[in-house]
């Protein structure tokens, strides 16, 4: 049977748990470990849908690793993958779809499986007041809407949403990743635009949330993965164990992501 690359944070947490039970008689050791920590550096690449909740996690793990700075970049996942196989310098990479990581696996950019966190679905965003009457997936036929540009993970996800519905209807524009979307919406500039239901709940009153027919079928699930090239991947692992605790988990609840299974 082939085995997948990916793992769920559910495993991931048990073995966190047990590695906290050793770690727990080792006062001494923790304590100068705390302290060569100081000064230390952790950087994140994280796709854009991630921003508001990997901001709150930002607070959580610095308050948690004294003198750690974790340095944070959201972009489109398509673009910060392509820029960890190019050789870009950073510790943990977490992206809004298993498609995209695993062109890094495949590149040997990995250090060791990616681990499934989070899942997210399109919902409709459109200006306040919905102007354009966007009701649902069928509507976009008649009106200025936006999407991601194909190769990202909010844009692959539109197509096939688009696909289900039969709709051929074509966007107006494309965006280079999910917030670029919602820029055009609360501008004003589309009737409407596909997005992530955590995205738009990031928007509160700029946006309204329309359902999209058929988005259960159409479900992104985000991993997460230490790279190998990472300068820090003891702090990158704890980035990872943060994400899939609960407490990791409970923040990406509260910003409107699904679980990973």
């Amino acid at each position: 049977m082939n085995r997948s690359p990916f793992r769920t944070g559910a495993g991931l947490a048990l073995a966190a748990a047990a590695t906290s039970l050793v770690l727990a008689g080792c006062g001494g050791a923790d304590k100068d470990e705390r302290g060569a920590a100081r000064d230390r550096t952790l950087t994140v690449l994280a796709a854009a849908s991630l921003t508001e909740a990997f901001d709150d996690l930002e607070t959580v793990f610095e308050q948690q690793h004294d003198g750690v700075d974790v340095r944070l970049t959201y972009d489109s996942s398509a673009v910060l993958a392509e820029q960890v196989i190019q050789g870009a310098p950073a510790d943990v990479l977490a992206t809004a779809d298993e498609t995209t990581m695993r062109k890094v696996v495949e590149a040997d950019a990995a250090d060791g499986d990616p681990v499934l966190f989070a899942s997210n679905t399109l919902v409709i965003a459109t200006p306040p007041d919905n102007p354009g009457k966007v009701r649902g997936v069928q509507d976009l036929g008649r009106a200025t809407f936006a999407v991601c540009v194909p190769q990202s993970p909010c844009g692959d996800a539109a197509q096939r949403l688009l696909a289900l519905d039969g709709n051929t209807a074509k966007p107006t524009t494309e965006e280079q990743n999910v917030k670029g979307v919602l820029t055009k919406v609360t501008l004003g500039e589309v009737d409407a635009g596909l997005v992530y239901r955590s995205d738009a709940q990031a928007a509160g009153d700029d946006v309204e949330t329309v359902e999209a027919e058929n988005a259960s079928e159409v479900v992104n699930v985000d991993p997460i993965v230490v790279l190998v090239d990472s300068q820090g991947a003891d702090l990158g692992r704890d980035w990872v164990d943060l994400v899939t605790s609960k407490q990791g988990q409970k923040v990406l609840a509260q910003h409107g992501f699904g679980p990973a299974a």
